[in-house]
């Protein structure tokens, strides 16, 4: 039926469009032609979308339409598309590409050789193509206990962090929730990852916070985000519930988030990770950036 209804809305369109060019004879059909002005944000956030969100749209067409909306990256691109962004004059805004996956990670050490590789060789990569931040994550539990998860995390990403220093890059570990998404990854709270950066010392290691699984795993979200700015290099967003858009129809009000991470300091980029619902996905997609767009 929407699509029905789409194409009814269409031809209205075509129709009254016609209708005011016949009265107007002033408009002048070179004004048609013109190509679509990118829309106008105020500057304050630095907006990005993740990739794999639409995932029904080619590269190049995200980039395409990313760009028009006034974004400035696309999140969760490896090196092969690369190129594409560079093309449309986008960032990788978080960098993928090394990590093995999302429950086997650094904080078991019979991944570390393999991640130590993958990292060791993607870090100057990162670097050569002019980007900063790379993703990475804890792992599962698998029966570990904080304190293990944090040494085995330290072992591993101290191998790394003389080699992300040299280079400008940053290891960013992704918080995820454990109670519905995520079941048993280890960092899945805020002061678990906080107390990683603070045993690791570094600026060139920090934490993906993203507010879709934080509100879901503890809530709180504008005093965390407050106390715990110093340790957050990039934002994810998505509804709740259902990691869908982030308008009227969920929980979070993401206004007031931004406003909350804009007055923390914060020049990194915020994301949109929501799983559009909606039959216009790039209109979301809009949307949610004039929503965050304080």
């Amino acid at each position: 039926m929407s699509s029905k209804l789409n194409r009814r809305n269409a031809l209205k369109n075509i129709i009254a469009g016609t209708a005011a060019i016949g009265v107007s004879s002033g408009i002048s059909s070179f004004a048609m032609d013109k190509p679509e002005q990118p829309n106008r944000l105020k500057g304050n956030i630095n907006h990005s979308v993740c990739r794999w969100c639409f995932s029904t749209l080619d590269v190049d067409t995200l980039c395409v339409e990313a760009k028009k909306i006034g974004i400035k990256g696309i999140d969760l691109v490896g090196p092969k598309d690369w190129p594409v962004l560079k093309k449309h004059g986008l960032q990788s805004t978080m960098c993928n590409g090394a990590e093995i996956n999302l429950v086997d990670g650094f904080n078991d050490k019979k991944f570390h050789e393999t991640l130590i590789k993958n990292y060791s060789a993607m870090i100057p990569l990162v670097a050569a193509a002019g980007y900063k931040n790379l993703i990475c994550f804890s792992g599962n539990r698998r029966g570990k206990d904080d304190e293990t998860g944090w040494n085995n995390c330290v072992e591993g990403l101290k191998q790394l962090i003389p080699l992300a220093e040299k280079h400008g890059v940053v290891l960013v570990m992704e918080l995820l929730n454990s109670k519905i998404n995520h079941a048993d990854y280890q960092c899945d709270k805020t002061a678990w990852g906080a107390e990683l950066c603070k045993r690791l010392g570094s600026e060139n290691f920090k934490l993906l916070y993203d507010i879709y699984h934080m509100q879901i795993d503890e809530g709180d979200v504008i005093r965390t985000i407050k106390d715990n700015h110093q340790y957050i290099a990039h934002y994810h967003t998505a509804g709740v519930p259902g990691r869908n858009e982030i308008d009227e129809t969920q929980e979070l009000y993401y206004p007031a988030i931004m406003k909350a991470i804009l007055e923390t300091g914060f020049k990194g980029f915020v994301a949109q990770e929501f799983i559009p619902k909606n039959a216009d996905k790039i209109g979301s997609l809009k949307k949610a950036v004039e929503i965050c767009d304080i």
